[in-house]
């Protein structure tokens, strides 16, 4: 990224991602790794794509992410890795209202993640991150598609 977003910019995004945005962390399936997935963190901005020119600003402001248009007439900004989203958390934390508590724990997630592969995380470390995943997925909306602790903890070889 570029040169640092002012004050107010700032906190407008900052409101728009506690109001139409949110944050994930994923276990995501991949058959390039050795254990057959990888950790995925995401900040996801969503909007009407009628009044998706916010969203380009948004984009435009941070210099990062990508954006799409979904079939249901939803545009989407996406910012992806650890770097990114971690650099993007630290500005926008002080003017966070509503998602405090996963911009806290996806934090965290990425400061256990960001300089290690997943084989070289301990259990610990493991146990750490996927208390993150519960923390996040807890104080998001959307529900239906989460998978459950037991089901994280058996992908993360950490059952008995």
């Amino acid at each position: 990224m570029g040169s640092r977003p002012n004050i107010t910019e700032l906190a407008y995004i900052a409101g728009f991602l506690d109001g139409d945005g949110s944050l994930m962390l994923q276990i995501k399936k991949r058959k390039d790794t050795v254990q057959g997935w990888r950790f995925m963190c995401t900040i996801c901005f969503y909007q009407d794509s009628r009044h998706d020119r916010s969203l380009y600003w948004i984009r435009q402001t941070l210099r990062c992410g990508y954006i799409s248009k979904r079939k249901d007439n939803i545009t989407e900004l996406r910012i992806n890795g650890y770097t990114q989203c971690y650099q993007v958390l630290i500005m926008l934390k002080p003017f966070i209202r509503f998602k405090s508590n996963q911009v806290r724990a996806l934090l965290k997630a990425i400061t256990c993640l960001k300089d290690k592969r997943v084989s070289e995380l301990s259990k610990h470390e493991k146990l750490n991150v996927l208390s993150c995943i519960t923390t996040i997925q807890k104080h998001n909306y959307q529900s239906s598609r989460k998978r459950s602790a037991k089901l994280l903890k058996k992908m993360l070889n950490l059952t008995p």
